[in-house]
């Protein structure tokens, strides 16, 4: 038997939606499984990678997220090790630490991996609960899972089940030590139903994200420690005024380049990430529809480094004059022209 599954990356915020909106983008996670009944019995899958990150995921399924996320789901079911004469080669778009998903790819791939492997047949809201056990904010993994350009929230829930929602990720992803038998950790913390709802905006086909990608990781951990514990109330109004716009701008068709480009500002998270990137203040200034015809709006891609431009034409244009900002700061780019995609499939 053999099967493939499909994620695409994501892009988290989109300027004002910090932790509310997403979308999928045409870069991908691949995961070639073959399961061949002439080899040996051995119930640890054999894990091959290619592509970016190559060098730095783990090859050993108890420690690389995807397969300790397709466990985790296996043993929520009553099975506690996978199935014998599991091969699973990786190929990997996505690149590590830049913003663009990678974390929550892995986490919805590794659900998909356990509901097939299981044949465990989870609808699309209970695959959610899943991933939100993992990854604990839900606009990169509701994109990655759903597609399209999507908003998200975390359902205010009864008081065990968000004690159950709660417990610390070590609890549900352990670290496995090198003695551990078939039956370590068989028991996990199960997910309640229902932690996350979303839904799926309109998107106006012409519209293509410049993915603008310093070469360098920050991590989300690091980005999250510099914001402030606590927001002003016109900094909190002037986000809610550009999402509420926002989220049906980006459906229109012709889209406003003027209205989207100001209703893409944030004062809630990219202020205070501007000392982890250096030029971003310059690129978020200098890059605008008057300087750049076609483009609409100019924002962090999730927690950064990546800069994602929306646009509808003059792509080239808009790359160099964001990398140029860079490359003076000392720091190498790439750029990517996406596409805003569907979701995740499994084939």
């Amino acid at each position: 038997m053999a099967f493939e599954i499909c994620v695409p990356a994501t892009s988290a915020n989109i300027g004002p939606g910090f932790d509310v909106v997403g979308l999928s983008l045409s870069l991908y996670l691949r995961l070639q499984v073959n399961i061949d009944v002439e080899t040996s019995s051995s119930r640890t899958p054999t894990l091959s990678y290619e592509g970016e990150g190559a060098d730095e995921a783990p090859l050993d399924p108890y420690k690389n997220l995807t397969t300790r996320v397709a466990l985790y789901v296996l043993r929520c079911h009553g099975i506690s090790s996978f199935p014998a004469r599991i091969s699973i080669h990786v190929k990997n778009e996505i690149p590590f630490g830049r913003g663009l998903g990678s974390s929550g790819a892995a986490v919805i791939a590794g659900v998909l991996l356990g509901d097939r492997l299981g044949d465990l047949k989870l609808s699309t809201e209970r695959m959610l609960d899943f991933a939100l056990m993992v990854e604990r904010h839900p606009d990169n993994v509701t994109a990655a899972l759903i597609g399209g350009f999507v908003g998200s929230y975390l359902r205010e829930l009864d008081e065990s089940s968000t004690a159950a929602a709660s417990v610390p990720l070590a609890e549900v992803l352990p670290e496995y030590p090198p003695d551990a038998g078939e039956d370590w950790g068989r028991d996990p913390p199960f997910p309640p139903t229902g932690i996350g709802h979303y839904v799926r905006f309109r998107w106006a086909q012409e519209i293509k994200a410049v993915a603008i990608i310093p070469q360098f990781e920050l991590s989300t951990a690091k980005a999250r420690a510099a914001l402030p514990n606590s927001y002003s109330r016109k900094d909190v109004i002037f986000n809610l005024q550009r999402l509420a716009v926002l989220t049906t701008a980006l459906g229109q068709s012709p889209p406003d380049p003027e209205l989207i480009y100001e209703a893409m500002k944030d004062r809630m998270h990219q202020p205070y990430r501007k000392s982890l990137i250096p030029g971003l203040p310059e690129v978020l200034n200098s890059v605008t529809p008057a300087t750049h015809k076609g483009l609409l709006g100019i924002c962090l891609s999730g927690a950064g480094p990546t800069i994602l431009a929306l646009a509808t034409e003059g792509f080239e244009n808009i790359a160099e004059a964001a990398s140029s900002v860079f490359i003076k700061h000392g720091v190498k780019v790439d750029w990517k022209v996406l596409t805003v995609c569907g979701g995740c499939t499994v084939r």
